[in-house]
């Protein structure tokens, strides 16, 4: 059964995991040489990933085409979505929430990988309605 000790069990081992990536590369890389090598890690432990998976808007019966795309969905269930920025900006932060609406998904992670400590100033984890929803337990 889904709940919400098993979604944060999860987001915990993501940000682990991007915590590696961080410690071994550093800042200031591409976006995508981090994407590469934390969907790298997730795989070798298990875990399923989509990498640039494109987000359908379906607005009131049209399909839009937006070529939307998340950076990675883990196990279905938490949307990735990774920076290489000075500073998180409240427009990275509404991009994850859409992703997360329109996907129907529980929770996001936001990932800044242009920063000294990933742990402390580096992520932002989200949930919605969906998260909110489950059991604890």
């Amino acid at each position: 059964m889904l709940t919400q000790k098993h979604i944060n069990e999860l987001s915990y081992k993501i940000i682990g995991y991007a915590i590696e990536v961080h410690k071994e590369l550093g800042p200031g890389l591409l976006e995508s040489v981090y994407e590469k090598c934390l969907a790298h890690l997730l795989q070798q432990n298990g875990h399923t990933i989509n990498r640039q998976q494109i987000i359908p808007v379906d607005f009131k019966g049209l399909q839009l085409d937006c070529d939307l795309r998340l950076d990675l969905l883990v196990d279905n269930l938490v949307v990735v979505e990774l920076k290489t920025v000075e500073t998180i900006l409240p427009v990275h932060e509404a991009q994850l929430l859409t992703y997360l609406k329109l996907l129907k998904k529980p929770k996001g992670i936001l990932i800044n990988f242009n920063c000294t400590n990933i742990f402390k100033e580096g992520q932002k984890t989200f949930v919605t309605e969906y998260f909110k929803n489950l059991p604890k337990e």
